[in-house]
């Protein structure tokens, strides 16, 4: 087995132990934020019927033009975004998956972000 492969079975892992604690409902859906090496993927979920209720990337041509990328800066804008498009659908409150990530930088950069939309966790 090799170092890069082990590597990923563990990111697997902690994804998995996340997500059989939290469950998004209609009234409380899932906010799941992926960040890779060039974007940064968010989705507001509903677990029980299986529907993405709210979604947003960096990938969208308005933060393209802004050249938004994953570091602590486009983490703010784009969480005061998504927070937004989620107050905007009317939901007031989420379940926050970090998806095998550290609470720390980006990811809490993003949630503090969203927070500040008016979003509770």
């Amino acid at each position: 087995m090799s170092k890069t492969s082990s590597k990923l079975e563990l990111a697997q892992k902690r994804r998995w132990r996340i997500r059989k604690k939290i469950t998004g409902t209609a009234a409380r859906p899932r906010l799941s934020v992926k960040f890779t090496n060039l974007h940064i993927h968010a989705q507001a979920i509903d677990d029980e019927a299986g529907r993405t209720l709210v979604a947003g990337s960096t990938t969208q041509s308005d933060l393209r033009t802004q050249k938004v990328r994953p570091n602590k800066a486009g983490a703010e804008l784009f969480g005061k975004q998504v927070g937004e498009k989620i107050k905007a659908a009317g939901i007031q409150s989420v379940v926050f998956d970090r998806n095998g990530r550290s609470y720390h930088g980006t990811v809490q950069v993003f949630a503090d972000a969203v927070r500040s939309a008016g979003i509770q966790f």
